[in-house]
Protein backbone atom coordinates (compact mmCIF):
# COMPACT_ATOMS: atom_id res chain seq x y z
CA UNK A 1 0.00 0.00 0.00
CA UNK A 2 3.26 1.95 0.80
CA UNK A 3 4.53 1.33 -2.48
CA UNK A 4 1.02 2.44 -4.40
CA UNK A 5 0.52 5.46 -2.33
CA UNK A 6 4.14 6.95 -3.06
CA UNK A 7 3.66 6.16 -7.04
CA UNK A 8 0.68 8.04 -7.01
CA UNK A 9 1.79 10.62 -5.15
CA UNK A 10 4.76 10.97 -7.82
CA UNK A 11 2.26 11.09 -10.75
CA UNK A 12 0.50 13.67 -9.28
CA UNK A 13 3.77 15.97 -8.45
CA UNK A 14 4.55 15.07 -12.05
CA UNK A 15 1.28 16.16 -13.26
CA UNK A 16 1.17 19.31 -11.18
CA UNK A 17 4.79 20.83 -12.01
CA UNK A 18 5.78 20.93 -8.46
CA UNK A 19 8.25 23.51 -7.48
CA UNK A 20 10.20 21.21 -5.69
CA UNK A 21 10.37 19.22 -8.87
CA UNK A 22 11.12 21.99 -11.41
CA UNK A 23 13.97 23.82 -8.91
CA UNK A 24 15.57 19.79 -8.86
CA UNK A 25 15.79 19.78 -12.52
CA UNK A 26 17.48 23.24 -13.00
CA UNK A 27 19.93 22.85 -10.62
CA UNK A 28 21.13 19.75 -12.74
CA UNK A 29 20.98 21.96 -16.21
CA UNK A 30 22.95 24.49 -14.47
CA UNK A 31 25.34 21.53 -13.42
CA UNK A 32 25.58 20.19 -16.84
CA UNK A 33 26.41 23.49 -18.27
CA UNK A 34 28.96 24.13 -15.87
CA UNK A 35 30.62 20.60 -16.32
CA UNK A 36 30.43 21.64 -20.16
CA UNK A 37 32.45 24.75 -19.99
CA UNK A 38 36.12 24.83 -19.68
CA UNK A 39 38.07 25.56 -16.73
CA UNK A 40 39.45 29.47 -16.71
CA UNK A 41 42.84 29.27 -16.02
CA UNK A 42 44.34 32.62 -14.27
CA UNK A 43 47.22 33.72 -14.72
CA UNK A 44 49.27 35.30 -11.73
CA UNK A 45 49.51 38.91 -10.85
CA UNK A 46 51.86 41.21 -10.33
CA UNK A 47 50.78 43.09 -7.72
CA UNK A 48 51.27 39.48 -5.36
CA UNK A 49 55.08 39.42 -6.09
CA UNK A 50 56.22 42.42 -4.77
CA UNK A 51 59.91 43.13 -4.12
CA UNK A 52 62.89 45.61 -4.72
CA UNK A 53 63.80 46.46 -8.32
CA UNK A 54 67.66 45.64 -7.58
CA UNK A 55 69.63 43.71 -5.58
CA UNK A 56 73.36 42.89 -4.53
CA UNK A 57 74.85 40.24 -7.00
CA UNK A 58 77.87 39.48 -4.84
CA UNK A 59 76.04 39.50 -1.01
CA UNK A 60 72.98 37.38 -2.69
CA UNK A 61 72.04 33.91 -0.56
CA UNK A 62 71.30 31.57 -3.31
CA UNK A 63 72.97 28.65 -1.72
CA UNK A 64 71.52 25.64 -3.70
CA UNK A 65 73.11 25.11 -7.51
CA UNK A 66 74.63 22.01 -9.24
CA UNK A 67 78.02 20.47 -8.74
CA UNK A 68 78.19 20.47 -12.85
CA UNK A 69 76.04 20.54 -16.10
CA UNK A 70 75.99 16.90 -15.67
CA UNK A 71 74.21 17.15 -12.19
CA UNK A 72 70.97 19.16 -13.72
CA UNK A 73 67.90 17.42 -14.53
CA UNK A 74 66.25 19.72 -17.09
CA UNK A 75 63.28 17.28 -17.51
CA UNK A 76 62.26 18.90 -13.97
CA UNK A 77 61.93 22.20 -16.11
CA UNK A 78 60.26 21.25 -19.38
CA UNK A 79 58.64 18.10 -18.31
CA UNK A 80 56.10 17.90 -21.49
CA UNK A 81 59.56 18.04 -24.11
CA UNK A 82 60.97 15.29 -22.39
CA UNK A 83 57.85 13.21 -22.07
CA UNK A 84 58.14 9.48 -20.88
CA UNK A 85 61.90 10.67 -19.27
CA UNK A 86 60.45 13.94 -16.95
CA UNK A 87 59.46 13.72 -13.67
CA UNK A 88 56.08 12.68 -12.35
CA UNK A 89 55.96 15.87 -10.30
CA UNK A 90 56.97 18.07 -12.40
CA UNK A 91 54.17 17.32 -15.39
CA UNK A 92 51.48 17.29 -12.96
CA UNK A 93 52.41 21.35 -12.24
CA UNK A 94 55.15 20.90 -9.45
CA UNK A 95 57.26 24.18 -9.91
CA UNK A 96 60.95 23.72 -8.96
CA UNK A 97 62.70 27.05 -9.54
CA UNK A 98 65.48 27.23 -6.78
CA UNK A 99 63.17 29.59 -3.93
CA UNK A 100 61.76 28.80 -0.64
CA UNK A 101 58.45 28.75 -1.92
CA UNK A 102 59.31 26.07 -4.74
CA UNK A 103 62.49 25.17 -3.94
CA UNK A 104 64.89 22.41 -6.08
CA UNK A 105 67.60 19.83 -4.84
CA UNK A 106 70.66 18.52 -7.15
CA UNK A 107 71.60 14.89 -7.00
CA UNK A 108 75.15 14.03 -5.84
CA UNK A 109 75.00 11.96 -8.19
CA UNK A 110 75.43 12.40 -12.11
CA UNK A 111 71.84 12.83 -13.82
CA UNK A 112 71.20 10.10 -16.63
CA UNK A 113 73.12 11.50 -19.91
CA UNK A 114 69.61 12.12 -21.47
CA UNK A 115 68.31 13.99 -19.02
CA UNK A 116 71.29 16.28 -18.18
CA UNK A 117 71.99 17.20 -21.85
CA UNK A 118 75.15 15.00 -22.28
CA UNK A 119 72.95 13.14 -24.81
CA UNK A 120 69.90 13.51 -26.89
CA UNK A 121 68.76 16.77 -28.71
CA UNK A 122 66.63 18.31 -25.26
CA UNK A 123 69.16 21.46 -24.68
CA UNK A 124 69.25 24.37 -23.60
CA UNK A 125 70.16 26.88 -26.47
CA UNK A 126 68.43 30.44 -25.57
CA UNK A 127 69.25 32.44 -22.45
CA UNK A 128 68.02 35.58 -20.91
CA UNK A 129 70.12 36.78 -18.18
CA UNK A 130 68.07 38.67 -15.56
CA UNK A 131 64.90 38.01 -17.46
CA UNK A 132 63.01 40.36 -14.90
CA UNK A 133 58.98 39.25 -15.85
CA UNK A 134 59.24 36.16 -18.60
CA UNK A 135 58.48 38.79 -21.27
CA UNK A 136 61.42 38.24 -23.66
CA UNK A 137 60.82 34.16 -22.94
CA UNK A 138 56.93 34.51 -23.64
CA UNK A 139 57.80 36.59 -27.13
CA UNK A 140 60.38 34.30 -28.15
CA UNK A 141 58.58 30.95 -27.17
CA UNK A 142 56.66 30.71 -30.08
CA UNK A 143 58.90 32.01 -32.63
CA UNK A 144 61.77 29.17 -32.18
CA UNK A 145 59.16 26.74 -30.86
CA UNK A 146 61.66 23.44 -30.92
CA UNK A 147 64.43 25.69 -29.29
CA UNK A 148 64.81 25.49 -24.99
CA UNK A 149 64.89 28.43 -23.56
CA UNK A 150 65.70 29.21 -20.18
CA UNK A 151 65.37 32.46 -18.11
CA UNK A 152 67.32 33.11 -14.68
CA UNK A 153 66.97 35.82 -12.39
CA UNK A 154 68.13 36.51 -8.82
CA UNK A 155 65.46 38.43 -7.21
CA UNK A 156 63.04 35.47 -5.09
CA UNK A 157 59.51 36.74 -5.45
CA UNK A 158 59.83 37.77 -9.52
CA UNK A 159 61.29 34.70 -10.20
CA UNK A 160 58.08 32.78 -8.60
CA UNK A 161 55.86 34.81 -10.77
CA UNK A 162 57.46 34.14 -13.99
CA UNK A 163 57.12 30.34 -13.18
CA UNK A 164 53.83 30.49 -12.17
CA UNK A 165 52.79 32.96 -15.76
CA UNK A 166 54.61 29.62 -17.67
CA UNK A 167 52.45 27.43 -15.63
CA UNK A 168 49.24 29.22 -16.64
CA UNK A 169 50.21 29.48 -20.12
CA UNK A 170 51.08 25.61 -20.26
CA UNK A 171 47.77 25.07 -19.05
CA UNK A 172 45.91 27.24 -21.53
CA UNK A 173 45.57 29.82 -19.89
CA UNK A 174 45.34 32.24 -23.70
CA UNK A 175 43.33 28.90 -24.71
CA UNK A 176 45.37 26.61 -26.00
CA UNK A 177 48.11 25.14 -23.99
CA UNK A 178 51.87 26.62 -24.77
CA UNK A 179 55.36 27.66 -23.87
CA UNK A 180 56.16 24.25 -22.64
CA UNK A 181 59.76 25.05 -24.51
CA UNK A 182 60.62 27.91 -21.66
CA UNK A 183 61.27 28.11 -17.75
CA UNK A 184 62.75 29.85 -15.04
CA UNK A 185 65.32 29.36 -12.52
CA UNK A 186 66.67 31.37 -9.50
CA UNK A 187 70.34 31.79 -9.46
CA UNK A 188 72.97 33.59 -9.31
CA UNK A 189 74.49 34.36 -13.18
CA UNK A 190 78.00 36.23 -12.27
CA UNK A 191 78.89 32.97 -10.26
CA UNK A 192 77.17 29.64 -10.99
CA UNK A 193 77.02 29.92 -15.21
CA UNK A 194 79.59 26.86 -15.82
CA UNK A 195 77.28 24.97 -13.09
CA UNK A 196 74.46 24.83 -15.25
CA UNK A 197 76.13 24.70 -18.82
CA UNK A 198 78.31 23.59 -20.90
CA UNK A 199 81.23 24.56 -22.96
CA UNK A 200 79.94 25.95 -26.57
CA UNK A 201 76.08 25.13 -25.51
CA UNK A 202 74.43 28.41 -26.19
CA UNK A 203 73.47 29.40 -28.96
CA UNK A 204 71.79 32.99 -27.57
CA UNK A 205 72.27 34.58 -24.83
CA UNK A 206 70.14 37.57 -23.17
CA UNK A 207 71.03 41.20 -21.34
CA UNK A 208 67.98 43.18 -21.53
CA UNK A 209 67.60 46.06 -19.21
CA UNK A 210 70.52 45.10 -16.87
CA UNK A 211 70.60 47.35 -13.71
CA UNK A 212 73.04 50.30 -14.40
CA UNK A 213 74.83 50.67 -11.07
CA UNK A 214 75.71 54.20 -11.27
CA UNK A 215 77.60 54.51 -8.74
CA UNK A 216 82.01 54.15 -9.14
CA UNK A 217 81.66 52.05 -6.05
CA UNK A 218 79.05 49.60 -7.70
CA UNK A 219 80.29 49.35 -10.85
CA UNK A 220 81.74 45.57 -10.63
CA UNK A 221 77.81 44.50 -10.34
CA UNK A 222 76.97 45.46 -13.53
CA UNK A 223 75.83 41.75 -15.27
CA UNK A 224 78.63 42.85 -18.51
CA UNK A 225 81.96 43.12 -17.90
CA UNK A 226 85.46 42.32 -18.99
CA UNK A 227 85.87 39.44 -17.09
CA UNK A 228 82.31 38.04 -17.03
CA UNK A 229 82.57 38.14 -21.11
CA UNK A 230 85.07 34.95 -20.73
CA UNK A 231 82.69 33.51 -19.09
CA UNK A 232 79.97 34.04 -21.09
CA UNK A 233 81.92 33.22 -24.44
CA UNK A 234 83.66 29.67 -22.44
CA UNK A 235 79.40 29.05 -22.35
CA UNK A 236 78.47 29.79 -25.79
CA UNK A 237 79.13 28.11 -29.09
CA UNK A 238 81.08 29.52 -32.07
CA UNK A 239 78.82 32.30 -33.67
CA UNK A 240 76.57 32.52 -31.30
CA UNK A 241 75.26 35.93 -30.52
CA UNK A 242 75.05 38.03 -27.55
CA UNK A 243 71.94 40.55 -27.13
CA UNK A 244 72.51 43.58 -24.77
CA UNK A 245 69.93 46.10 -24.43
CA UNK A 246 69.27 49.46 -22.04
CA UNK A 247 67.72 53.10 -22.23
CA UNK A 248 70.54 54.21 -20.54
CA UNK A 249 73.20 55.30 -22.77
CA UNK A 250 76.38 55.27 -20.09
CA UNK A 251 75.54 51.57 -19.51
CA UNK A 252 75.12 51.29 -23.40
CA UNK A 253 78.36 52.17 -24.11
CA UNK A 254 80.14 50.58 -21.12
CA UNK A 255 78.84 47.35 -22.51
CA UNK A 256 79.72 48.06 -26.01
CA UNK A 257 82.89 48.60 -24.98
CA UNK A 258 83.47 45.74 -23.21
CA UNK A 259 82.28 43.55 -26.44
CA UNK A 260 84.28 45.24 -28.35
CA UNK A 261 87.62 45.02 -26.80
CA UNK A 262 87.05 41.23 -25.66
CA UNK A 263 88.78 39.25 -28.06
CA UNK A 264 86.35 36.57 -28.14
CA UNK A 265 83.59 38.81 -29.67
CA UNK A 266 83.14 40.69 -32.81
CA UNK A 267 80.46 42.69 -33.78
CA UNK A 268 77.52 41.80 -35.45
CA UNK A 269 76.99 44.21 -38.74
CA UNK A 270 74.00 46.41 -38.63
CA UNK A 271 72.90 45.03 -41.78
CA UNK A 272 71.85 41.42 -40.44
CA UNK A 273 69.99 42.65 -37.99
CA UNK A 274 66.57 42.63 -40.10
CA UNK A 275 66.39 39.07 -40.61
CA UNK A 276 66.97 38.49 -36.85
CA UNK A 277 63.47 38.30 -34.78
CA UNK A 278 65.31 38.38 -31.55
CA UNK A 279 66.23 42.19 -31.76
CA UNK A 280 62.67 43.17 -32.33
CA UNK A 281 61.59 41.22 -29.29
CA UNK A 282 64.26 42.54 -27.46
CA UNK A 283 63.82 46.24 -28.00
CA UNK A 284 59.87 45.77 -27.83
CA UNK A 285 58.55 42.77 -26.42
CA UNK A 286 59.90 42.90 -23.12
CA UNK A 287 58.34 44.99 -19.98
CA UNK A 288 61.34 46.90 -19.57
CA UNK A 289 60.95 47.95 -23.15
CA UNK A 290 57.02 48.53 -23.37
CA UNK A 291 57.99 50.95 -20.18
CA UNK A 292 60.65 52.67 -21.90
CA UNK A 293 58.74 53.69 -24.32
CA UNK A 294 55.82 54.76 -22.26
CA UNK A 295 57.29 56.80 -19.94
CA UNK A 296 61.39 56.89 -20.44
CA UNK A 297 62.86 57.83 -17.80
CA UNK A 298 66.41 57.87 -19.18
CA UNK A 299 64.80 58.78 -22.69
CA UNK A 300 62.45 56.52 -25.08
CA UNK A 301 65.26 55.26 -27.02
CA UNK A 302 66.49 51.27 -26.62
CA UNK A 303 70.40 50.90 -27.05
Amino acid sequence: ARHVAAEAQTAEERANGSQHGTDTIFESSDTAAASCRPEKIEKPKKADFRQRAHCNPLSDFVDCYPISPDHVDWSVHFPDVFGAAADSAAVEGLLRLNTADCPISYPAERVAPCNCGREGRHVVRFLDVGCGFGGLLVALGPKFPDTLMLGLEIREQVTNYVGQRIRALRRGADGTPSHHNIAVLRTNAMKFLPNYFRKGQLEKLFFCFPDPHFKRKNVRRRIISDGLLSVYAYIMAPGAVLYHATDVAELHEWMYGCCQRHPLFEEVPMEEWGADPCVEAVAGETEEAKRVKALGRFGHDVH
